[in-house]
């Protein structure tokens, strides 16, 4: 069963899908495609939702911050390829600490913080 609402300029589409015994569900082919789906998908709970979202692995907007700074610090072949593995793997989950920090933030402050006290000003 499909079902299309359409709100202003936002188009949003709802299917109900089946849950197994195992609590196991599948994303229909057309929403994992869209969304460009691989092996991981990020689950989120917040105001009495479910929110699934795919797993991002590219972090190529920080690939040459941290090849940069590995390389000033003396880094070089083989190293240089394990320590980049090692500090990419760190992102993902910093990220995801930022945000929820941000949240944070954000829920005590009702709402009434400035992008500098929730970010730091940008001359920090």
């Amino acid at each position: 069963m499909t079902q299309t609402v359409v709100r202003s300029e936002n188009r949003m589409e709802r299917k109900i899908i089946n849950i197994s015994v195992k609590r196991q569900l599948t994303i229909p082919q057309k929403y994992y495609e869209a969304l460009g789906f691989a092996n991981e998908a990020e689950c989120i709970l917040k105001d009495g939702c479910i929110m699934l979202r795919p797993v991002r692995t590219e972090n190529s907007d920080f690939s040459e911050e941290i090849l940069t700074e590995l390389i000033a610090q003396g880094f070089t072949g083989s190293e240089l390829l394990v320590k980049f593995k090692e500090r990419n793997k760190k992102i993902h989950p910093a990220i995801l600490k930022m945000i929820t920090e941000a949240d944070e933030m954000a829920i005590k402050g009702d709402g009434k913080i400035s992008l500098d006290e929730l970010f730091g000003a940008e001359d920090e």
